[in-house]
């Protein structure tokens, strides 16, 4: 690969890991998943020295890991704080429907979702809100937890790159 060629596919490699920390934070970009992307070109440009097809499946499990969390988070502060499975429902419609509406609809949607579904299935506007809140609490864990790993899997490929 020549010079010029090296230097854009680096800077694509740069481009990715930062629209990826991004990403972990904005949920409308998939973060850890374009973390990963940036370090398999890397891998591709560098013929997988120093990073292998070993330290990719790590960053593969990060990456699940990230989304998973962030699924479970939410569901988990949804029971936490004494919401249904409806509540839960709720709240995936809504971010769903969210998605149509922008950073605000990424939030409000699954607010609103989990706030209207625990109050049709128990009419008890007490309970909803509470299940409600809960869901904006495991989005936020959810979110940390992906900053968290997003910034973990940068700084593994940094280590990993710089020690060769």
């Amino acid at each position: 690969m020549t010079g010029g060629a090296l230097a854009f596919a680096y800077a694509v490699v740069a481009l990715l890991l930062a629209v990826g920390l991004i990403g972990s934070v904005v949920p409308a970009l998939p973060g850890t998943i374009l973390i990963l992307a940036g370090a398999l070109l890397h891998g591709f440009v560098t013929d997988f020295d120093p990073i292998g097809p070993g330290r990719l499946a790590i960053l593969g499990l990060l990456t699940a890991l990230a989304y998973g969390l962030d699924y479970v988070a939410g569901a988990l502060g949804v029971k936490k704080f004494g919401g249904s499975r409806w509540a839960i429902a709720g709240a995936v419609v809504g971010a769903l429907v969210g998605l149509f509406f922008g950073l605000p609809g990424l939030v409000l949607g699954p607010l609103l979702g989990s706030l209207g579904a625990e109050y049709v299935s128990t009419r008890q506007l007490k309970t909803s809100t509470r299940a409600a809140l809960g869901t904006v609490v495991g989005l936020l864990v959810g979110a940390v937890a992906k900053v968290g790993i997003g910034l973990a899997m940068i700084a593994l490929f940094f280590f990993w790159v710089w020690s060769g």
